[in-house]
């Protein structure tokens, strides 16, 4: 059965085990791939190591960001066109999306490259951490290009049903870097100099495999390779993915918000603390992203196809198996969070800080579920203006507001900090559910429509 015909007829259940299990797989290994550098500089330089890659931090998830607009916008549209058979749309969609992704890329670079240092000072460096905090910068921003087109790579491989490759591509460079960091870091004591040029190793090594397979799609197209940018295809594509941006690109922002306000109320032990809680508190996302992610070229496609009963039933099958996998993914980070904490530092004072931290950032969060899901869901059926409102509501709209709220006028300090996560998570979870039951009545009236339509196409038949 071809991916075109089971996105139509399948099982959406099935379908979304079937896809959301190397997507989940792809993030997994993402996130030990970016949790590495930071065990590593953790026990063998110190807080003041951890403390730099925090402050780095907001820039690499702007670039992993850059390269996820580009790519969502671009595998959207290409499922879109092939649900419309339109082969020639999507071969267009693929040069632009591209060309589009190594251009932002090398602009980003250079920019970097100019004004890293104004810009590491504006995150909030001290002098003690600035020169670690370049030292990682100036070679990591190098493996930026890489990151972009493997993750472009990776969502148009999802796209047309290869989702193994982008596993693959992955944990080449997850499993490389480990190993490399461990010989830099720890044996040749380069501390984050040695973590960073592992990780930029990584990221090359990673890309010349998933290009080499993605060689094979243009081949299958016959897409020639060159530079094209079409100002209608590229406005779609980043319209598309541009809450895809917002998702990624927010972490960053908000990481940079609250480095300020603890640097203001607890001072650098806060920011370590944040830092050590983001990198677990991240994996807590990808299981329902990893379903979330899976259901978008399924609605795309049906959405293409005009196939709105069933467009209907993916969002609610989305929608329950997101939550689940939540569930099943929260309850044990609660009760093992003293363990999953001292993986990144030995200090007694830093881990009971961090655990009380980290079980009241996420004392609701499986009702944020749904939130993540409509992101997708508005993605996938081009409702670029929904989709972007959505994405930015829960950390930019909500939770940064409410952190400097609390901290600044109920002098909460860090703890002001903390609870703007769980309430920030019920919040925006009551704004995405009253969205897409708006978004089911409007099916539920297309669906009649089409009934409508069938009948008087019968009558006439008969």
């Amino acid at each position: 059965m071809s991916n075109n015909k089971l996105f139509g007829e399948e099982k959406v259940g099935k379908l979304l085990l079937r896809f959301s299990i190397p997507i989940i797989l792809s993030y997994l290994i993402s996130e030990l791939y970016n949790m590495v550098d930071t065990i590593f500089i953790g026990r063998e330089v110190g807080a003041s190591g951890i403390a730099a890659l925090v402050l780095v931090f907001p820039i690499q998830r702007i670039i992993v960001a850059l390269g996820t607009m580009i790519a969502v916008g671009t595998s959207t549209a290409f499922s879109r066109s092939n649900g419309r058979n339109d082969i020639e749309g999507a071969k267009k969609v693929l040069r632009n999306g591209f060309s589009l992704s190594y251009s932002i890329m090398i602009a980003l670079t250079l920019i970097v490259l100019i004004f890293g240092n104004n810009i590491l000072m504006m995150l909030g460096a001290s002098k003690t951490i600035l020169p670690l905090a370049k030292e990682y910068l100036f070679v990591i921003i190098f493996g930026s290009m890489f990151v972009s087109m493997t993750i472009f790579i990776s969502n148009i491989m999802i796209a047309v049903g290869k989702g193994k490759l982008s596993i693959l591509s992955t944990s080449i460079g997850a499993v490389l870097n480990i190993i490399v960091d461990y010989i830099l870091v720890t044996k040749l004591g380069m501390g984050v100099m040695g973590a960073a040029i592992a990780t930029t190793l990584s990221q090359i090594a990673g890309f010349i495999f998933a290009y080499y397979h993605y060689r094979k799609i243009q081949k299958h197209y016959n897409i020639k390779l060159g530079f094209e940018i079409d100002k209608k295809v590229a406005t779609s594509i980043i319209l598309v993915g541009i809450s895809a941006f917002v998702i990624e690109a927010e972490d960053g922002i908000l990481m940079a918000v609250l480095n300020n306000l603890l640097a203001s109320t607890v001072g650098d032990s806060g920011i370590v603390v944040l830092g050590v809680i983001s990198k677990v508190y991240m994996f807590l996302f990808i299981s329902m992203l990893g379903i979330a992610a899976a259901m978008q070229p399924i609605a795309a496609y049906n959405m293409g196809a005009k196939n709105y009963r069933r467009l209907k039933g993916v969002m609610h099958e989305t929608t329950k198996f997101a939550f689940m996998a939540a569930i099943l993914i929260w309850v044990p980070m609660m009760i093992f969070a003293p363990q999953l904490i001292s993986i990144f530092v030995t200090d007694a004072a830093v881990i009971q800080e961090s655990v009380k931290a980290f079980r009241i950032m996420i004392a609701v969060f499986p009702v944020i579920s749904m939130y993540y899901v409509s992101i997708y869901y508005f993605q996938a059926l081009g409702k670029a203006k929904t989709s972007i409102m959505v994405s930015i509501l829960r950390q930019i709209i909500i939770m940064i507001p409410i952190s400097i709220i609390m901290v600044k006028g109920f002098n909460l300090g860090a703890m002001g900090v903390w609870l703007s996560y769980p309430i920030s998570d019920i919040l925006a979870s009551l704004a995405s559910f009253m969205l897409i039951r708006n978004e089911g009545i409007e099916l539920n009236i297309a669906v009649k429509k089409q009934q409508l339509e069938k009948e008087k196409i019968s009558g006439h038949l008969a």
